[in-house]
């Protein structure tokens, strides 16, 4: 089976210079968690994740709107073309813990979008000798690697020790503030 047969096509994207808000307006409007970043030539340029709206708002202390996308997205993207086999997809989602994989053409433009609830809705039991469907064990193994908790990037690690030490600045101003009152 491949990815283009299974694959979600009305996708709704976003692009670098939108804001948070904007991006979150359509999550909500569309009933989903992430949305593709994609540059005028509807090339992927990144992913962005509720999650990565709430820690963005929650940790520069600023407005969803006053916020661009491009700021806080993922830009690494792993992204996969339709002719795959959708084996192979799963694959990459179960070694980047990944729920989704944007689907490129050749040009890197978006053309899709790839869940691992579409490929467990075209699961089926048992082994197949010809392997047309994906078997529910490989999908189910792939939830499990999702499931474990990742280990932060180097990167992702100093941004969180920068953080805390702003964070524990401010505290400390605004405890120096209180105590002069």
């Amino acid at each position: 089976m491949k990815v283009h047969e299974i694959m979600s096509t009305d996708v709704r994207t976003c692009g670098p210079q939108s804001t948070l808000a904007d991006a979150a307006m359509i999550m909500w409007d569309n009933d989903c968690g992430i949305v593709p970043v994609v540059n005028t030539a509807q090339q992927v340029v990144g992913m962005i994740t509720d999650r990565d709206i709430c820690m963005a708002v929650a940790t520069q202390n600023r407005l969803a709107s006053a916020i661009k996308v491009g700021e806080v997205n993922s830009g690494h993207v792993q992204a996969c073309r339709p002719d795959v086999d959708v084996r192979d997809a799963l694959d990459v989602m179960r070694r980047e813990q990944l729920r989704r994989l944007p689907v490129t053409d050749e040009a890197g433009r978006l053309v899709g979008i790839l869940s691992l609830s579409d490929i467990a809705r075209h699961s089926k039991k048992g082994e197949s000798k010809k392997q047309k469907h994906v078997p529910h064990k490989d999908v189910m193994r792939t939830l499990k690697a999702l499931s474990k908790p990742g280990k932060p990037h180097d990167e992702d690690l100093e941004d969180i020790a920068d953080e805390a030490a702003e964070a524990a600045e401010t505290a400390e101003v605004a405890e120096a503030a209180v105590s002069d009152l």
